[in-house]
């Protein structure tokens, strides 16, 4: 009789998926039933499998166990927090995404990390800029150079002994800041396209990867595209704003969007500077593309 295990797939390639017991890596396929019922597996998962060939490390997957979380972009499982890195240059930052992925994160109930890398290419007062839009919404921030290593040993900190997906665009350095805190990995980089002013992919495939100081990190290909999650719609997405709750209470409705009503005190927060302007703008689109979704259903 075959015996059972119970572990993590760290990544998927082609039909096999690889599976972390916590001492030995497993080369699983699924069993059929999985495209029957088309259910997803993703880098993360943790699994119930079977040892098909024990000397080979050969087994096949029986379940999904239950998951924590899950995002669809990038697609991992069970994950406690996401290190959104960022460049403010090189290729400049893209804050329609940034909003996006904060959006999406925090549906999932993951505590988000903003990563500003490659700060030397970027003047001190535009990295400060960036760091009080943000600051406002309860984010919290480190500031890096893998070229240097300047911001490394708290993103060592922050990393350890927590499970953390990596997220952003691609060229913005996140195999570079990977390879700063575990060298060993020697992940592959690229340099920004100067042509399309955006990096190359580097990273092809989500995979999870151990940190010899205790946790795990899931390095992923870069994107510079999202759509708002399904469960967020015009009602809820200011939830996902903290920088307006301070505003809140001068509303003259409880019901206020913050878009089109009179007496609003996010739209007078925006007014006095307290509220980023630009951030705001992006809200206002968002309620926009949630209301032509909800006329396409």
């Amino acid at each position: 009789m075959n015996s059972e295990g119970i572990g993590r797939i760290l990544k998927g390639y082609s039909s096999f998926y690889y599976v972390s017991d916590g001492s030995d890596l497993w080369e699983c396929r699924l069993r059929g039933r999985f495209r029957k019922e088309k259910q997803t597996v993703l880098a993360g998962d943790k699994v119930r499998f079977t040892v098909l060939d024990a000397e080979n490390r050969k087994g096949v997957v029986e379940e999904i166990l239950p998951r924590s979380n899950a995002l669809i972009r990038p697609a991992v499982a069970n994950v406690d927090q996401a290190l959104i890195v960022l460049a403010p240059a090189d290729p400049a930052p893209d804050l329609w995404l940034l909003d996006r992925l904060l959006i999406m994160i925090r549906c999932e109930k993951i505590e988000p990390i903003l990563c500003w890398n490659k700060e030397d290419l970027a003047a001190p007062a535009d990295v400060e800029l960036l760091k009080r839009i943000y600051d406002s919404a309860g984010i919290l921030q480190v500031q890096t150079c893998a070229l240097t290593g300047q911001g490394v040993p708290e993103l060592i900190r922050l990393l350890k002994d927590r499970t953390t997906v990596l997220a952003g665009p691609s060229g913005v350095g996140k195999s570079s800041l990977l390879n700063q805190i575990e060298p060993g990995l020697t992940l592959k980089t690229g340099e920004t396209s100067q042509k399309l002013g955006r990096g190359r992919h580097t990273t092809r495939h989500v995979e999870w990867l151990p940190l010899a100081f205790g946790g795990w990190v899931a390095d992923t290909p870069g994107f510079s595209q999202i759509y708002l999650p399904e469960k967020v719609n015009r009602e809820n997405l200011k939830a996902h704003y903290p920088d307006f709750e301070r505003a809140l209470f001068d509303c003259q409705f409880s019901s206020c969007s913050h878009v089109k009503e009179v007496q609003c005190g996010v739209k007078a927060a925006v007014e006095a500077g307290l509220i980023d302007e630009g951030r705001y703008q992006r809200y206002v689109s968002f309620m926009e593309e949630l209301t032509q979704r909800d006329k396409r259903y």
